[in-house]
Formats: C-alpha cells, structure tokens, sequence
C-alpha cells in the first residue's frame, strides 16, 4: 500500500453522560485535538439530538476529526483521520483521552492509502480506474 494517511478510530466508554451531551464541550474539545495535532482547521459542524447526542465534524486540511456521542451510555465513537507529514493523529487522540477522561478506552489506527504496490513497470498506468458500474443508480 501507498500510505497517504493514518486513520485513528477511538473508542470512549465510561464518559461523563452530561459532558457527551453538550454541543460545546464536544465542540472545544475535538477543536483542542486538532490543535494539538498540529493541524489547521478549515472549519466545523455540529448538531445535538432530542432527546440526546451530538455528532459533528471538524474539518481540517490534513482530512477530519469527527464524533458521535451515546450520553446514556456513557460512549463516544471518534474518528481522528490525517494524511501527509505534518499533522500528529496520535496527539489528537491523547488530547481527546485527557478531556473526555474514559473509564476505559481503545485505540485502532488504520493506514490508508493506494492498495497494492506500483512496480516499476506500472510507472506509465494511471493509478485511476473508473469505478465498475453495479447498476445501482
């Protein structure tokens, strides 16, 4: 694979269910992890559920961070995604651990990328392909 970015998924259980529910909080605390990760916020998005949850965005140069919160189960699943050299994922999601304070959490990084390796040979072949059409439009 041709790595263009780390893709971090955390899983924050054991969370205050007040704190998971306030828009701003979530808002302050993934705009701190971006800062944090050195990367430069483009912008952001949220938007609090009746009777409970937030999910939002926070888009960045580098790609995202993005958040969807379960207040009554104390659980938050949080996407930190950046691609090139720069920005650090993984000081996105110690920031994120230290506001959010889980009683437990999980950390699975993914790289992603162009599957397969280019050979030589394959210099000259366009890395694009269109997509096969599965007819379901």
């Amino acid at each position: 694979m041709r790595q263009l970015g780390t893709h971090l998924l955390l899983e924050l259980a054991g969370c205050s269910p007040q704190f998971l529910d306030s828009t701003d909080k979530i808002q302050h605390a993934l705009l701190d992890a971006a800062i944090a990760a050195r990367a430069t916020v483009l912008g952001s998005s949220f938007h609090k559920f009746s009777p409970q949850g937030v999910s939002g965005v926070v888009v960045i140069a580098e790609s995202h961070l993005s958040i969807h919160t379960w207040p009554e189960f104390g659980y938050a699943a949080v996407d930190v995604f950046t691609c090139g050299d720069r920005a650090m994922p993984q000081r996105a999601a110690e920031s994120l651990i230290e506001i959010f304070a889980p009683a437990q959490h999980e950390i699975r990084e993914l790289a992603r990328g162009i599957p397969g390796e280019l050979s030589d040979n394959d210099a000259d072949r366009p890395s694009w392909r269109p997509p096969i059409d599965r007819g379901w439009a």
